[in-house]
């Protein structure tokens, strides 16, 4: 079976497409830590976004190579797109916020 996602580092709570998937989708996930998990996309993700692997509450940090990429601006769904419309990303010493309520 081709490999849909990836996770790099056990502490990360999304993956990266790494082909472009389909909403309803099943996802096989491998964990680094050797645990296999069974992913249903809440939206299609496009090739090198991100999912959410697991329920991420507001205000929690989306964790991607073992590192945050950003606080959560809303509460986000095991399998659902997490991108700029439901993330405040940091980016160096700038701040990238999400503009889709304003």
């Amino acid at each position: 079976m081709k490999r849909k996602a990836i996770i790099i580092d056990k502490k990360d709570n999304v993956a990266s497409a790494l082909i472009d998937l389909e909403e309803r989708e099943r996802v096989e996930i491998s964990r680094p830590h050797g645990e296999n998990k069974i992913i249903i996309l809440v939206d299609a993700i496009q090739l090198g976004h991100k999912f959410a692997l697991e329920a991420i509450k507001l205000g929690d940090d989306v964790l991607k190579n073992g590192m945050s990429i950003g606080t959560t601006s809303k509460y986000i769904k095991e399998g659902e797109h997490v991108h700029i419309h439901n993330v405040t990303q940091i980016d160096g010493d700038s701040i990238v916020e999400n503009v889709s309520d304003k």
